[in-house]
């Protein structure tokens, strides 16, 4: 929840491959006072079956710039390993294309940050969404 003082944070992930959330998605969050200061991880989370973190951490106060970082590897696998199963001669086998997805954006006071990923295996979009 943002304050006047703080921004906040949400996400979600879309695999536009299949047209469905991505389940079970890790994603850590970080943040910065100052594009020169270091980044100071704060946690994270990972998707639920809606394909959303709904317990990412607060940013603290004076938080200028955020990064997330979204662990798709093992997403990819599973997803490659259950299509093996249905399909051994699947092309898409072998190593995971983008195997995590670090997104940075700048913050400012007061405001509500929803970035959603769009995810496929060979390719990403995120967006301020609202």
């Amino acid at each position: 929840m943002s304050t006047s003082t703080t921004a906040s944070v949400s996400t979600h992930i879309l695999d536009t491959s299949v047209g469905r959330p991505a389940e079970a998605v890790a994603v850590h969050l970080s943040a910065r006072a100052g594009r020169d200061a270091d980044w100071r991880a704060l946690g994270g989370s990972a998707t639920d079956a809606d394909g959303r973190c709904k317990d990412l951490p607060a940013l603290p106060e004076g938080t200028t710039h955020v990064r997330l970082d979204f662990a798709v590897e093992a997403y990819f696998e599973k997803k490659q390993a259950d299509a093996q199963q249905d399909a051994p001669a699947n092309r898409d086998s072998g190593a995971v294309f983008f195997p995590e997805v670090a997104i940075t954006f700048a913050v400012n006071p007061g405001e509500h940050y929803h970035v959603p990923l769009l995810l496929n295996p060979f390719g990403y979009s995120v967006y301020r969404g609202s």
